[in-house]
């Protein structure tokens, strides 16, 4: 006769189950802890920050694509019913593809503010060109560089200059950012509760080697959101930028000189602590340089911002440097904010730039994003 399989009593096997359930929770919440540790985002930040959805709220911070292989910047802010343009690069055949985005939102043909970082072709092209911004819209204030290396005779400059002139006779307020801060004319109110402030920065005044360094500064700031915006200042401007401006932590910061090794240095994240961060350039173009590494966005770039954030955003792709082509990445991005909760919208993927194929193939991860 087969011997009768022995049976747990009814207590016995309460405690296996209670012991069991405080095992399982106490590995799920050393795992949790874990992720915790090795994600710069914490759980709080991730309730607060989301991408996907719609374009919407009372500000909305547009980063375009410009419609070519070529690294530039155009940044458009909508906050309420005021428009904001900075810069308008890359190249002054990017003036159709940025009218054609800005007339999705500009209905009164109208930018309420204009700033102009610096006098480089990524930055200021569409300013410079015939047709270009100034005559395409009517511009009420205009803020732009301070001090140039370039000479006013020739170029690009020449025709800047002339374009500013023409939009000056037309009605336009201009300022240089020096003008600002000596006429303390710093803070722009564009919305209820959003604020526009241009920063103090050291080489608004000082000579420069480097055409990057008299970029107009500005700080974007609604409720206890705050956005950072620098043009291509690099690492000796940022020192000073700490050191002329009490910078908080912001929510965005757009990548300094795009992505480049130059700029976002750590004596400027160290203290704006970046939730976001978008870059506008053509990633892993050739355009600047063949060394791989130093291509946009940079290996030390990403070195530098990993420990304070994993949400990184890049316009542009390359396809082929010998045939100039390109595509998106997250294409046109959006951060959007209702005051609370911010969001992203991108016209194209929504893949943050560590789980992009190009990031795995071309970029070493650093240890914050594993």
């Amino acid at each position: 006769m087969a011997s009768k399989a022995k049976r747990l009593s009814p207590v016995l096997v309460l405690i296996l189950a209670i012991l069991l359930f405080v095992v399982g929770a106490a590995a799920g919440f050393l795992g949790a802890a874990r992720d915790n540790f090795l994600n710069p985002v914490d759980e709080a930040a991730n309730d607060r920050f989301g991408r996907g959805g719609e374009i919407g709220g009372d500000l909305q911070i547009h980063f375009l694509e410009l419609g070519n292989y070529y690294t530039g910047d155009c940044v458009y802010i909508k906050a309420g019913d005021t428009d904001v343009l900075i810069d308008a690069g890359s190249k002054s055949s990017s003036v159709p593809t940025i009218s054609a985005y800005l007339n999705e939102y500009v209905t009164d043909n109208k930018l309420e503010y204009v700033i102009v970082t610096h006098a480089h072709e990524d930055h200021y092209a569409g300013f410079a060109a015939k047709n270009g911004i100034f005559d395409l819209y009517e511009c009420e204030v205009i803020i732009d560089f301070a001090k140039t290396n370039k000479d006013p005779s020739k170029g690009m400059q020449k025709n800047y200059l002339a374009n500013l002139e023409a939009e000056i006779a037309a009605g336009a307020t201009h300022y240089t950012a020096q003008d600002c801060i000596e006429q303390g004319k710093t803070d722009f109110a564009l919305a209820d509760g959003i604020n526009m402030k241009i920063l103090d920065s050291y080489f608004y005044t000082h000579d420069s080697s480097t055409e990057n360094d008299y970029s107009v500064c500005m700080l974007l700031t609604e409720g206890e959101n705050n956005y950072l915006f620098t043009g291509d200042l690099e690492a000796k401007g940022e020192k000073k930028l700490v050191e002329m401006n009490d910078l908080p932590e912001v929510v965005l910061y757009k990548a300094g000189h795009h992505g480049s090794k130059t700029s976002s240095s750590d004596a400027l994240l160290s203290v704006i602590k970046p939730q976001i961060v978008c870059v506008c350039c053509c990633a892993g173009s050739a355009e600047y340089t063949k060394t791989e590494a130093n291509k946009f966005p940079t290996q030390a770039f990403i070195d530098r911002v990993a420990p304070y954030t994993d949400q990184v955003y890049v316009t542009t792709i390359f396809e082929s440097d010998q045939d100039k082509t390109f595509k998106s990445m997250n294409g046109n991005i959006t951060v959007c904010s209702d005051g609370s909760r911010v969001w992203v919208v991108c016209s194209a993927s929504d893949l943050l730039l560590r789980e992009t194929p190009w990031f795995e193939e071309k970029r070493t991860c650093p240890a914050a994003w594993r």
